[in-house]
């Protein structure tokens, strides 16, 4: 990685690029490819760039269980198993998307997966904060050699570290997104301060924020604060089932968020100088010199003949005010007069 960018089929992400926006379908679709395209075919007209999905290889991802989400009322493997896509699906899906000119990008959940998704030949490897510290399965997604964007929630500075070792040694482009993994995140929760410490340790690394609190609010001050990739869970339909559709923004939301990431993004950067597109409102913002009264040459000017008025398009601006105080008119002066240089006698 190269001045803290990563590229992900020539889309360049990092400092002086535009925030990065991905619309995390994950397995909103419930396993019906259908609501899946549906789902790319809004996220297109919000215009996005990128749309994630996730990849479940469910033998190979976990022993059957009975843990229940704290966000699903239901196990996790009863929740794979009905939102898991095929391969063939999988496939249909990637080829979809790139259609529609957009990235793809998959979550793989366990080594099947992601040698799935290595043979579907995907650009990059978006990696969960639950792999976050899986380092086996860091090691085989880096051996990939592909770009990496990885969550970090649920894991502190030391254990992320042993992963950006694995990804350094393997000499990939990687990101590290902040992400707290609560659903949903309440704003106090969010810690957008959190970032700085993954920007501050980890100086080779593209940061942003995958996103769980409700809204695009703390997304925006992401971007505000640096955040070069922001990802927040869509859906179509926020009346569709699944345990992750609650904290999911829908097509209008993003569109929002699109466009409010490039405003932000645009409006950063910069110093506090005058600008030369000011000059217009310079003109009539701006106070200048002027007489009070009518002055006699020679009379000495004073607070009660001369004070400031708008426009300021006089030779004499307000900030010269009190240079000209205590001086003499070197000729008359009709009141209300922009009074210039020349009208003040230099002794």
């Amino acid at each position: 990685m190269k001045n803290n960018i990563i590229k992900i089929k020539g889309r360049k992400i990092g400092q002086g690029f535009a925030p990065f926006v991905i619309a995390e379908v994950g397995i909103n679709h419930e396993g019906s490819l259908k609501k899946a395209k549906q789902m790319v075919d809004d996220a297109k007209k919000a215009g996005a760039e990128c749309v994630k999905f996730q990849s479940h290889i469910i033998e190979d991802e976990m022993i059957e269980n009975n843990v229940i989400p704290g966000n699903a009322k239901e196990s996790i493997w009863n929740i794979m198993k009905r939102c898991a896509l095929t391969l063939a699906e999988e496939i249909e899906l990637k080829k979809y998307v790139e259609e529609n000119d957009m990235i793809y990008l998959c979550t793989p959940f366990s080594r099947a997966a992601a040698d799935r998704l290595q043979k579907m030949n995907v650009s990059a490897f978006k990696i969960g904060s639950g792999e976050c510290n899986n380092y086996p399965l860091i090691e085989h997604i880096a051996s990939f050699k592909k770009p990496i964007i990885l969550s970090t929630g649920m894991n502190d500075l030391e254990s992320i570290k042993k992963s950006v070792v694995i990804l350094e040694k393997n000499k990939v482009q990687y990101a590290l997104l902040h992400c707290t993994s609560i659903y949903p995140t309440p704003y106090e929760k969010v810690r957008l301060n959190a970032m700085m410490d993954l920007k501050n340790n980890f100086k080779n690394t593209v940061i942003g924020l995958s996103d769980h609190s409700l809204g695009n609010y703390t997304s925006f001050a992401a971007i505000a604060l640096g955040a070069c990739i922001v990802e927040k869970h869509f859906t179509s339909d926020k009346t569709w089932p699944g345990p992750d559709v609650p904290i999911s923004i829908d097509p209008s939301e993003l569109k929002d968020l699109i466009m409010g990431s490039k405003a932000i993004y645009s409006a950063l950067g910069g110093t506090k100088a005058i600008l030369k597109e000011e000059t217009p409102t310079i003109k009539f913002a701006y106070a200048s010199v002027v007489t009070i009264k009518d002055m006699a040459k020679g009379e000495i000017f004073t607070k009660n003949n001369l004070w400031v008025k708008r426009p300021g398009t006089g030779q004499i601006l307000a900030e010269n005010y009190n240079k000209i105080l205590g001086k003499k008119a070197s000729r008359d002066i009709k009141n209300n007069t922009q009074l210039k240089w020349k009208d003040v006698l230099k002794k």
